[in-house]
Order: structure tokens, then sequence, then C-alpha cells
């Protein structure tokens, strides 16, 4: 008899198996980073907020999603950048992002909800005047889009901002049962859930095709699945919703609003000791892990290395979906790749909850994903 799938994939992950969830960097790969094939990673490091793991694997012909680690006087801050459309404005929210939210929350109210929320709009400002200044030459750059998750920890507190369907999810272990459960953080706006369908269809109630079911899947005006992101220019100012920009992505009906926002969903948790680990991840990974199986699969396995044997892990799921073995699937290239499974990024924050420890972490680091594989 076959074993179940997320039984399975846990002894396929087994050559990375240690002490368990406690067990930082024992299999001796801390702080390494490197690529195999379409697949980056850094498995390793220490940041304000903790220890960290990180990785990436390109399944589009141009790598479209972005991610950051920023560690400071501030905190540390994380962002996971899902690109759609091309990989210009998943860039464009790498380079700048970080820079407003720095310049924003230097001020006496320091890192607030607030502060957060104006970083994005400051950037999707800037993106939208950048559109502007490239239409002659690049009109295409007014269809390209970004889902946008952030998180930051600034003392004892976690902000989380989101935009589209990337997500956030705490493990936190429950009580002294040796158990892990998973907690989702963050909201999402996909067509797909009902709730947004409704928020759609209020703000637009005179647009009978708002969301449309298209293939099987819920589509905002057939087009896109998600109700909010930095860019998409071309849903949200009709002076981009015109030719030269492919057919494809032309609305046809006259729009009075924006029927895309750059307004993300932000909210405040205050960590709990209990609180262990935190993934951020794009959409991805979330279409071929659920979120309890990615938490017991990080909290079962040594810190170093984490984001990518989640990556791993949904690789193994998205091969056994079609049939097919992990081997194989590995030698698909790029663009090809893309029908099995998307650009994935994940990183992984393990929280350290002792001021001691905390003091004597270098407070100063930046990484970026890969740009390209």
């Amino acid at each position: 008899m076959l074993r179940p799938p997320m039984r399975l994939l846990s002894s396929l992950l087994r050559p990375f198996a240690g002490k368990g969830e406690g067990a930082g960097g024992s299999d001796g790969a801390a702080g390494r980073e490197g690529q195999e094939g379409l697949l980056w990673y850094r498995d390793h490091g220490l940041c304000s907020a903790g220890e960290f793991s990180m990785a990436v694997v390109q399944a589009n012909q141009i790598l479209e999603d972005q991610s950051q680690i920023e560690s400071g006087p501030f905190g540390t801050f994380v962002g996971i950048y899902d690109g759609h459309g091309g990989p210009d404005a998943a860039r464009y929210v790498c380079d700048h992002l970080f820079s407003h939210f720095r310049e924003i929350s230097v001020g006496p109210q320091g890192v607030t909800c607030d502060s957060i929320r104006r970083a994005f709009l400051a950037t999707e400002e800037k993106f939208i005047e950048l559109v502007g200044q490239l239409w002659s030459s690049r009109p295409d750059i007014a269809t390209t889009g970004s889902c946008c998750l952030v998180g930051v920890v600034c003392q004892r507190t976690l902000y989380v901002a989101n935009l589209g369907d990337s997500r956030l999810v705490l493990g936190k272990k429950v009580g002294n049962t040796g158990e892990i459960a998973a907690i989702a953080l963050s909201t999402e706006h996909n067509a797909n859930m009902e709730a947004v369908r409704q928020e759609l269809r209020s703000q637009h109630p005179n647009d009978p095709n708002i969301v449309v079911l298209k293939h099987g899947v819920w589509r905002v005006k057939g087009i896109i699945q998600v109700s909010r992101s930095i860019g998409d220019a071309y849903m949200k100012h009709p002076q981009y919703n015109r030719e030269p920009i492919n057919s494809k992505f032309r609305i046809a009906e006259p729009t009075n609003m924006p029927i895309l926002t750059a307004n993300p969903s932000v909210t405040s948790h205050h960590l709990q000791p209990s609180d262990s680990f935190l993934i951020f991840a794009s959409d991805g990974l979330w279409e071929h892990l659920n979120d309890q199986q990615a938490v017991e699969i990080v909290y079962n396995h040594p810190r170093s290395g984490s984001a990518r044997r989640l990556i791993k892990a949904a690789l193994h799921e998205a091969a056994r979906k079609r049939e097919m073995r992990y081997s194989d699937l590995k030698r698909i290239d790029k663009k090809v790749r893309r029908h099995f499974h998307d650009d994935i990024s994940v990183i992984i924050i393990f929280l350290n909850h002792d001021p001691a420890v905390k003091s004597a972490q270098g407070p100063h680091l930046s990484v970026r994903s890969a740009l390209d594989h």
C-alpha cells in the first residue's frame, strides 16, 4: 500500500534530518549559500529577530519572484514580492519598498501599521510615475504587477502587511505537548476567496463582470486573480488601458475608478514565547503544501536549510501530482518548468525571545534573493 504523500515527503527529505526544531545548524550547513540548478539558497544566518533561512526556485523564463531580509536598529524586515506579467514590478518593489519604510519609520512614531502602509503607497506612487515615464518606450511595464508580503519584527511586536496571495504562517508551540500549530497571520486577496469576490462586487456594484469564472478560476475582469497589488497600472489608470499594451490585458468597458488597489491589509501581533518561527512564502509554495504540513516540516528538522527543505517538499509534491519523479522534474528547464510549478520564494525567521542573546547578534544585515538563475 502506498504511503500518504506527506509521509513519503518526510522520508525523501530525511537526509537533512537532525535533532529536530531546536537544532540550529547541527548539520554543518550553517551560513552556507549556494545554488542547485534553478534553486538558490542561503541556509542559515543571524538577524535581530533571531535566525533565518532563505531560498527561491525559478520556474518562469525570467524569475518573477523577489525577496529580501533586512536587519538593523528598526528590527528585522522581511519582504516577499511575487511578480506577475513580468519581473519589473517585483524588482522595483525589492529595490524601493524597504527604503521608503526606513525613511518613514525614522520619525518619532517609529514602526507602526500606518508607517508600513505609507511605505506601500509611496512605492506604488513612484512605480506608477515610472510607468508614465516609460510609456512611449516600454508600454508593457503598465501590465506588470506584484503581490507584496512584508513582515517587520520590532521589539516584541510583529507587523504584517499584505497585498495579494503570498502568505505568512506562524509556527506556535502547543503547551508542553511537543506539537506545533500553524496559524496564518496574513490577509490574502485572491478572487478565488468568496470574501474577496464580495468585496469587489460591493466596490463595483454596477459592473456585473468585475469577477469572472474562467477555466475554473475566479479572476478580476477575467484577467488577474488578485484584487490588490503594486503596479498593474492598466487596472488602475484609464490612460494605460489602451494600445499599445497587449490586447489580452485591455478592458473593453470604461472604468470610473481603479479596479485594483495598492492599499495593504496591515495587522500587528504581540509575540509570545510559544511563537517559534515565521514562514513567509509566495503563493507557489502554498499551491503544494498546506499551512500545517509546512510548519511540521520546519519543526521536525534542523533550522539550517529549512527554506530549501520546504521548497524541495513542494517540488516533490508538484512532481507527484504529475505522476513523475522529482529527479525528472529537476531536469526540466525554466519556462517549461512553469507548467509544473510557479516561482517559489521562502524566508523563515526563527524567533529568539532571549534579550541577552539578541544583543549579541549582529544588528546590520541585507540579503536579497538571486536576481535570476
